[in-house]
């Protein structure tokens, strides 16, 4: 088991688990200097709201089974619109695709330093069913 000393590496990680499960679009914000309450966000979304429970599942265990790291906090999984996984260090917020472009955080945070993104996570077009 790993030790997470940087809250970067611990983003990455999440990132990454996210790209695992097929999320889409994954950002990672450098929050530092910015807010006080954490240190990066990881934005990302999924397909459906099921989608979007597997990927809060998958980050959650993930990181458990890497760096021993259990969340803070977990926000709006009964529903999968939005679900917010709270690490303190890290936060990762996961959005179906329409709650993301409305909530637009990465709008809001647009002078955050953005860290590259896992391979495998690079935006896809949209698809239409």
């Amino acid at each position: 088991m790993e030790t997470a000393t940087d809250p970067l590496q611990l983003a990455a990680a999440l990132a990454q688990a996210a790209a695992d499960t097929k999320a889409m679009d994954i950002v990672v914000l450098d929050m530092r200097g910015l807010v006080d309450y954490t240190d990066a966000f990881v934005l990302c979304s999924g397909r459906s709201s099921r989608q979007v429970g597997a990927i809060a599942d998958a980050v959650r265990a993930k990181v458990k089974a890497d760096f021993g790291v259990r969340p803070m906090a977990v926000e709006g999984k009964a529903t999968g619109k939005w679900v917010l996984v709270d690490f303190s260090d890290v936060v990762v917020h996961i959005f179906e695709q329409s709650m993301r472009s409305f909530y637009d955080l990465d709008g809001l945070w647009a002078d955050a330093p953005r860290l590259e993104a896992p391979p495998g996570a690079e935006p896809e077009e949209p698809r239409f069913f």
